[in-house]
């Protein structure tokens, strides 16, 4: 059970709010630090190191997936 939690929590890591690109980036690596965190505390990985990965990730998803007017 835990382990499709901790996807599920991925894939809303994944997924950003916004119409422009640093909003996207922003809400995206918001959405990344947290659901990293929780997943670095459920994980030998650690809540820190977590929240650093899914913050990055989730900017950078957010940013890639800005829509493009």
């Amino acid at each position: 059970m835990a382990k499709y939690f901790a996807l599920a929590l991925i894939l809303f890591g994944a997924t950003a709010c916004g119409d422009t690109w640093g909003q996207r980036a922003v809400t995206g690596g918001g959405i990344g630090a947290g659901s990293g965190a929780l997943i670095g505390a459920l994980t030998p990985i650690g809540l820190l190191p977590g929240a650093l990965v899914g913050g990055a990730v989730g900017a950078g998803l957010g940013a890639a997936t800005a829509p493009r007017y």
